[in-house]
């Protein structure tokens, strides 16, 4: 028998059976026996192994702007296959792809980015902007700028050094010790008021900013990297004023501005890049996830001329394998066309501002803290007291609930239920999302027990 028929043969428990005795999946205990193993995407619609359909509201890891199944991707990167699958882009080696991509970049990009550095995804990208930031001021001449300050509970990914400036104890428990010399401050949650002493949300950090480079002296700080919407941290939209004001603290002195859009660019919230939505000019912006949509893996750190022409003068030591890969750049052409195109820039600004006015009626109900969001990322804050605005506990993953009672697929975040799902959603579907949310979340009780459905 032909082994390919065999395979596709399989049942969805005899996969499932080989996964867990094969696959490490991230942060999966090995205790968890239930897998949902994915078969098919259609838009916003997923299908598994057992026949079951799902409607995604997360975007897989946030990222399928245009949907799944676009024939045209598929299409843009068999041509390119069929031209050039591969080839190296270290050294004076280059592809047509690839540059074009570039040029298109840089096009779109605020205007100090002029370069771009090519990775194959947001972890290996905010590696590359902490080498870039560092290594541009070692070339200077600055040699003691080696400082990094991040925020509590940012996410930058889980490598060396993206993981230390990730702001979570999991991600560096274990695994020390971690990246020297990096320094974390308090994240802008103006919900979590007990962060501020009673002070003003911006403000207060930007005085812990300030008092940060004075106690390590500016002299011996590279760089500042934030989010601009902390995602994992759960969707958290900072002040109106905190960007900015961020901004010309870190000018002032020197310091390099790193904007990790690993999740924001790309049209996630309604621009191209959220450095335009919050008015700021950063040196380095990193992205990857919606460059594709998820269809490849590809990354891309832009970079302003500055800190290009300092770290290219001998040639900047560093690189991958698939830096500047002709089909995942090919693909991403095709990705930003559709994005255009189809005019989903605005459609992230439109359908993402009716999901938060839906998601708004969540308010009434005693488990629901906030609700908050802009563009296509959107998070409910789930207590155990709205006056005292405790985390919930929970007893159950009511993310888990929703998704096998109604197919409707979420995810939880820091005692939040985050949405981020892909640009081409329709309010129908937005309206079945919060509907499903709704119908889990007004069972739950403030002790965290979710009562059986009907």
């Amino acid at each position: 028998m032909d082994v390919t028929a065999m395979r596709a043969d399989r049942t969805a428990e005899e996969l499932a059976a080989v996964d867990r005795r094969l696959i490490i999946h991230p942060y999966l205990p090995r205790s968890t026996e239930e897998r949902v193993v994915m078969v098919e995407g259609d838009g916003c619609r997923l299908r598994d192994a057992e026949g079951r359909e799902y409607l995604d509201a997360t975007g897989g890891l946030w990222l399928a702007q245009i949907g799944h199944g676009r024939r045209e991707i598929a299409e843009a990167a068999a041509r390119q296959m069929e031209r050039l699958e591969y080839f190296t882009s270290f050294w004076e080696f280059s592809n047509e792809r690839a540059i074009e991509l570039a040029e298109r970049l840089v096009e779109i990009s605020p205007p100090r980015q002029t370069h771009v550095f090519f990775t194959s995804g947001g972890s290996e990208g905010n590696e590359a902007a902490l080498k870039l930031s560092r290594y541009a001021h070692w070339r200077r001449g600055d040699r003691d700028r080696t400082w990094v300050l991040a925020r509590n509970q940012a996410y930058h990914g889980v490598g060396y050094g993206s993981g230390t400036a990730t702001g979570f104890p999991v991600y560096h428990d274990g695994f020390g010790p971690m990246l020297p010399h990096v320094r974390h401050l308090t994240q802008p949650w103006p919900y979590r008021t007990e962060l501020f002493d009673g002070q003003d949300p911006t403000d207060f950090c930007i005085a812990e900013l300030e008092r940060a480079i004075d106690e390590l002296g500016a002299e011996n700080v590279a760089a500042f990297i934030g989010e601009p919407v902390m995602g994992v941290a759960g969707m958290i939209v900072p002040p109106d004023d905190y960007w900015r004001r961020v901004e010309e603290v870190l000018r002032a002195n020197g310091i390099t501005f790193i904007f990790d859009e690993v999740v924001t660019a790309y049209g996630r919230i309604g621009h191209w890049f959220a450095a335009e939505h919050f008015g700021v000019e950063p040196d380095i912006i990193v992205t990857a996830k919606g460059i594709t949509s998820g269809y490849t893996p590809l990354g891309a750190v832009l970079v302003s001329d500055d800190i290009a022409d300092v770290v290219t003068e001998e040639g900047f030591p560093m690189g991958f394998t698939y830096n500047g890969h002709p089909t995942a750049c090919a693909v991403a052409l095709a990705n930003l066309d559709v994005i255009e195109g189809e005019g989903l820039l605005e459609r992230a600004r439109d359908t993402g501002g009716y999901i938060l006015e839906r998601l708004g009626e969540l308010t009434e109900l005693p488990v629901v803290g906030e609700v908050r969001g802009v563009g296509m990322m959107h998070a409910v804050e789930l207590v155990g007291d709205r006056n005292s605005r405790d985390p919930l506990a929970m007893d159950a993953a009511p993310q888990d609930v929703i998704r096998r009672e109604t197919g409707v697929i979420v995810r939880d975040c820091q005692h939040n239920l985050v949405l981020s799902p892909p640009l081409v959603m329709s309010r129908d579907e937005a309206d079945e999302v919060v509907d499903a949310m709704r119908s889990v979340l007004e069972r739950t009780s403030v002790s965290g027990e979710i009562a059986p459905g009907s």
